[in-house]
């Protein structure tokens, strides 16, 4: 059994029933995710915090931002590297707490964005990319498409890689494995365009590809984390020898 990590999946569905997006009660959300987890390790303090937040009207502390996103899977969240985003590098994209003193879902929700992209852009690249999506910060109905909404969508195309098995290949034979991967990640992320509630015909496009650029990072982060673990486990055998 896995010690109590959170699935992108699980975190945006989490995110959603927290802010009355979906029937599902964050209870119920956090209790399938029980599932694949030890009991023994203990539901984490902050996802007891989360259960006790009225629906529809949760605010999250930066700090708790942050002991939530650490709860995801292959995520470092260092706090005084969030302070730093919030405050200089994205500080136009994620703007002042919204519910009171504190952040709310979608604030939230860009906050885990912005970690996703960070492990293969610089800010300047990942500005550039949320601003196509992302509009007034203050006022989330004139997005494209909404923070929450936006990670849910690629969350549930690495879920697709990760967490289920492969799909029968649709490549020619001469198509290689990371050919294969690029192309199977562009047809998940159109799939969902259908899905997507009040985007034009005309922001499809541009959504798309936004989609793309995080479902590849997030499979990059899966990557270094698994590198990391075989680094591990080689020097562990050479200190075994």
């Amino acid at each position: 059994m896995e010690t109590y990590k959170l699935t992108r999946k699980n975190m945006a569905d989490l995110l959603m029933a927290l802010s009355g997006q979906i029937s599902r009660s964050p209870q119920e959300v956090l209790m399938e995710a029980w599932g694949t987890c030890d009991p023994s390790q203990g539901m984490p303090p902050i996802l007891v915090k989360v259960l006790d937040s009225p629906v529809g009207n949760t605010g999250f502390s930066l700090n708790e931002i942050v002991s939530l996103g650490n709860q995801i899977e292959f995520t470092n969240f260092p706090q005084s590297t969030v302070q730093n985003w919030v405050k200089r590098d994205v500080r136009e994209l994620i703007g002042s707490p919204l519910h009171g003193k504190k952040y709310t879902t979608a604030q939230a929700a860009m906050l885990f964005i912005v970690e996703d992209l960070k492990g293969s852009l610089d800010f300047e690249s990942i500005r550039g990319v949320l601003t196509l999506v992302f509009n007034n910060i203050e006022d989330r109905h004139d997005d494209i498409i909404n923070p929450i909404e936006l990670y849910s969508a690629y969350a549930s195309v690495f879920d697709r890689i990760h967490h289920h098995a492969l799909p029968t290949a649709t490549t020619t034979g001469d198509t290689s494995v990371n050919e294969a991967i690029d192309q199977f990640i562009q047809e998940e992320c159109r799939s969902l365009l259908p899905g997507l509630h009040d985007v034009t015909e005309e922001d499809l496009t541009v959504v798309w590809n936004v989609l793309i650029v995080a479902a590849m990072t997030v499979q990059s982060a899966y990557y270094q984390a698994t590198a990391k673990n075989y680094v591990q486990t080689a020097l562990q055998l050479r200190r075994t020898q």
